[in-house]
Order: structure tokens, then sequence, then C-alpha cells
């Protein structure tokens, strides 16, 4: 299943560790004089930054995203950055805001309509310039769009979720500074947490995994699960420090690995139910993991000796973090999460014609591409039932 033959794409450069946004500043006014900010709803969280960039001379737009971002506010962060003449987008949030800013930065000197560049519902068209420069800075411990190609848009017509995807949209500078996850609330943790580990689960899993992708995943599976695991038991200040050290460096892996591999029918469900419901992503990852783990085991070709092993690994990793016999490690998962807070698919609004859509709607969704195990329709709707 491990390809031998491969290519590995990322961000321009990468920079991790405590205090690495603020160092970075210098370089971050560097790249142009009108700089436009990219925030989350709170902008008052970015003033820091925007102060540090104003001393160094920079004119600081700033461009709120109050939620997950799609076609209309997409479109109205590329007129805010051309009224401004932005020549740079930063990116300072969740992965909404990160991937709100990776989109204003790629379409402000595109010359046609994004639908041109939109996939499954657009023409899924390459860039016709390249972006702007852009920076991310993520300030969860989740999805790893600091270091990928592609901006997830919501396009409410058509009731999808859907990536604008081209490799020049690869950030400029990626930097993860794991202290602005601190005060990070307790249920954006556990859900951007699972969406971290999800996107290290399924990368290992899938059939374009290769040798880089897999060093990448092999630590941080059980990095992750072990981190997760402390910031839910609470602790001291220097525990919960050294924890979200550890969640910030596996987003970042994760961001990695799905970047060069692929991902899974985690995540291929996730994107068609977000697109369908008023969910966060994390929160439906972290709903489906246990289950599209079972599923994809229970589907894949047994005398695969390497993947089943690979089934087995996770399922040991699993049952040494949280307990129990490895051999139902993966419903011990889905115990352990509903034990912290973690909302099914009823309780985050996903009703079944909303699931009868996304289990005809993965199909069609890149996320599947390099999933394990051949999936019907039929295991899909299964699949979320048992995620209810």
């Amino acid at each position: 299943m491990m390809q031998s033959i491969f290519a590995f794409s990322t961000a321009n450069e990468i920079r991790f560790g405590r205090g690495a946004a603020l160092k970075a500043v210098p370089d971050m006014a560097a790249l142009a004089r009108q700089v436009m900010l990219v925030t989350g709803a709170n902008t008052a969280r970015a003033d820091w930054l925007r102060v540090a960039l104003e001393a160094q001379g920079c004119a600081v737009t700033m461009f709120a995203v109050e939620r997950e971002p799609d076609v209309a506010m997409i479109e109205a962060g590329v007129a805010c950055a051309r009224t401004a003449q932005a020549g740079a987008v930063i990116a300072l949030g969740g992965g909404a805001a990160v991937d709100a800013g990776k989109a204003i930065a790629a379409l402000v000197p595109a010359t046609g309509p994004m639908l041109d560049h939109l996939e499954v519902v657009g023409k899924g068209l390459p860039l016709t310039a390249p972006p702007l420069p852009f920076v991310a800075i993520p300030t969860t411990a989740g999805t790893g769009a600091e270091v990928t190609r592609n901006a997830v848009i919501a396009v409410p017509e058509a009731r999808r979720k859907v990536s604008l995807r081209d490799p020049k949209m690869l950030p400029k500078i990626a930097i993860v500074d794991p202290a602005l996850t601190d005060n990070c609330p307790r249920a954006v943790t556990l859900a951007s947490g699972l969406d971290a580990i999800t996107q290290v689960i399924e990368p290992y899993l899938c059939t374009r995994a290769n040798l880089l992708t897999d060093a990448l995943c092999r630590d941080a599976i059980p990095k992750g699960l072990a981190a997760l695991a402390r910031l839910m038991e609470g602790g001291t200040e220097e525990q919960a420090r050294s924890a979200r050290d550890d969640m910030a460096w596996v987003s970042l892996c994760g961001g990695l690995a799905l970047a060069n591999s692929g991902l899974g029918v985690i995540h291929g469900l996730a994107g068609p139910l977000g697109g369908l419901s008023a969910a966060a992503h994390g929160a439906i990852c972290g709903a489906l993991l246990p289950h599209g783990l079972a599923l994809n085991a229970a589907q894949s070709d047994a005398t695969d000796l390497a993947l089943t092993a690979r089934f087995d690994e996770i399922r040991h990793w699993i049952a040494q973090t949280l307990g129990g016999e490895a051999s139902q490690a993966f419903a011990r998962l889905a115990e352990w999460s509903k034990a912290q807070g973690l909302l099914g698919l009823d309780a985050l609004g996903i009703d079944a014609e909303a699931r009868a859509s996304a289990a005809e709607a993965a199909a069609t969704s890149s996320s599947m591409k390099a999933n394990p195990a051949q999936l019907t329709v039929a295991h899909l709707t299964q699949m979320m039932e048992q995620a209810r």
C-alpha cells in the first residue's frame, strides 16, 4: 500500500515553537507595506500582531472571519484586499481564518470568477496568476491548514463544501506557535484535537501513504492521543503547555501528511456534512472517527498484511492511552470522546436527510480517492447511523 516513489511539497518555510510568531514579525512586515490581516470573529485577539506590524511601518487592513468561509465571505475579502491594495495576506486564527486568508491571497490577483477555480461545483481550473504572499499562523491545533495547498469553502446554493486548490497556494511562511493555543476553550480543544488526530490516522492508512508521511504519522498518532487525553484530564499549567506543544506538532504533521498522501472516509463524509449543516468540521470528524476506523478495518482486504498491521498499531495506541483491550479500541475511543463532551451527529444538527445526501456526495469527494477500502453508500449510511 505504501508508495515508494513520491513527491513532497509544503510551505516555503515552517517556523515552530513558542514565541515564533512574534519573532517573525520583521519578516512578515518585509513582504509588503500594505498588509491584510485576516482574523477570527474577535479581532482584538490579533491586536498584538497589528500593533507589531504597524511598528514595522506596515499599513494593516483587518478582515474578520465570523464563521467557516463561504463564497460570499471570500468575495468580500478579495474586494477588501483589492481596495486596500494589499500586497500580502496574513491569517491569524483557527482553520476558518487560515482557509479564508489562503483563498483571499489566491484570488486577489485572479482575473476570472471564483467558480472557475472551485472543485466539484465549478471548473476546477488552476490559478491564472501567483497568489499574494501568504503567512499562516494557526491559533488552534487541528486543521493543519497552514501547510496545505487548498482552502475549504462553503457554497450554500449547492449545499456543499468544496476546495479551492492549487500548488501555488502553499503559504510562504507557516508559523506554528503553540503559545497561541494556550487559552483555547475545552470544547474547541477536543474537537480540533480529534480533527488533528484524524489527519494523522487517515494518511497513515490511505493508499497513497509514503515513507515521509509514514514517518510523520507513526510518531504523531500516539503523541496526539496522549496529549489530547492529558488536556482533557487537566493538570498543572506546565503539563498543559507541554500537551499543547505536542498537539500543535501533531496538527502540523497532519497538514503535512494529508497534503502529500491523502485522507479517507471520515473527511470524505465530513465535507458534505459540513455543507449540509452548521456543525463545526472538527466536531464532525471527531464523531465519525471511531466508526470510520471500524468500517475501514472490517471492509479492507484481510490479505493485505501491511494494512492489517497498521490497523493493529492504531488499536494498540488507542488502548495504550485510553485503556481497555486493543480489540475494543475503536469502541473505547467513541465512549471516551462522548464522555469528554463530544456530540453525536444528531446533537450537531445533522438529520437523516443530510446524512443521506452526504453518503451520495462522498462518492465524488477528493478525500475518498485514497481510502483503503471500497465503500458503498450503504456502508456510509450505516457508519453515520453509528455516529449519531
